[in-house]
């Protein structure tokens, strides 16, 4: 009788530790099984998105369409390929400690530790290792794009006023305007370095084309300069990056980019209109400043 019932308390155990490794077994399954489905549909929700791989990685910079824009172009990528290593490196540790220090069983409790002087030092210096980095090559690319080295081809002076835009051609002594029901049009020769002068008669604008990877605030009182060389032909959108006022949404403009051929035969059509010398900036309106802000 005893020997009988020894027996059946040791098949009970038997059966009760296969079922637990099981049930393990079964959860771990269960996890991966998870993990997989969540990948899974993450990946499905991109492909079926219809996102290149341009907008999912690099949130869909444009193509640069001046050669100064290259600059802009691999700042801007470089900087997102650290930021994924970062990312990559960090969701794994987390998703790594996640399981690897799980608790097993309803009654552990993790070990207390106070500090650890290695991980709060490695903390520390890996992300002002990554600042400094990213502010060099920043600061690097900045000064480059900016320098002014006074070799143009072409000098484009940019007036920015409510509430559209005109250009001088200052070396070709025309200039083009548009208007409220026509956007104004900037016309460029294509491979030739284009000096750009910034000046607003009234209130702070930006001037800003997508395609060059580039804008620059229009101040009053104040000529900013920049240089950029367009290098593709074509027609790229612009537009005023700076609330300045009721009719800001308005304030667009188009960039053509074009042969030299072709340039010059539409600075000879300017002038025949009688668009000959520089732009009237009393064209200005204070439609919509408050009575403190007027300038002119």
């Amino acid at each position: 009788m005893l020997q009988s019932s020894h027996a059946r308390f040791v098949g009970f155990a038997g059966v009760t530790g296969v079922t637990g490794t099981a049930r393990r077994q079964g959860r771990g399954r269960g996890r991966r099984r998870a993990l997989a489905v969540g990948a899974g549909a993450v990946i499905a929700a991109l492909v079926l998105s219809g996102c290149t791989a341009n907008e999912i990685v690099f949130l869909d910079l444009p193509e640069p369409v001046t050669k100064e824009g290259l600059i802009i172009q691999n700042l801007w990528e470089g900087s997102w390929i650290a930021a994924w290593l970062v990312g990559i490196l960090t969701w794994g540790l987390m998703l790594w400690a996640s399981f690897a220090y799980r608790r097993k069983h309803k009654d552990d409790a993790p070990e207390q530790t106070a500090y650890n002087i290695p991980i709060e030092i490695l903390y520390t210096v890996l992300p002002l290792i990554m600042i400094l980095g990213l502010f060099f090559f920043t600061a690097r690319d900045q000064s480059e794009i900016l320098t002014v080295s006074n070799d143009q081809d072409e000098t484009v002076e940019v007036v920015g006023f409510r509430w559209n835009w005109a250009f001088n051609y200052l070396d070709q002594d025309a200039y083009a305007v548009g208007s409220p029901d026509v956007p104004a049009e900037l016309v460029l020769p294509v491979g030739e370095k284009i000096r750009f002068e910034l000046v607003s008669p009234d209130v702070i604008h930006s001037f800003w084309v997508i395609d060059f990877l580039f804008k620059m605030d229009v101040i009053p009182g104040k000529r900013n300069v920049f240089e950029l060389t367009p290098d593709k032909t074509g027609v790229y959108a612009g537009k005023c990056a700076e609330l300045c006022g009721t009719e800001h949404a308005r304030m667009l403009f188009t960039v053509r980019v074009v042969e030299k051929a072709e340039y010059d035969q539409y600075i000879a059509d300017l002038k025949e209109r009688g668009q000959g010398g520089l732009f009237d900036t009393g064209m200005s309106t204070d439609e919509g400043q408050m009575p403190d802000e007027r300038t002119l």
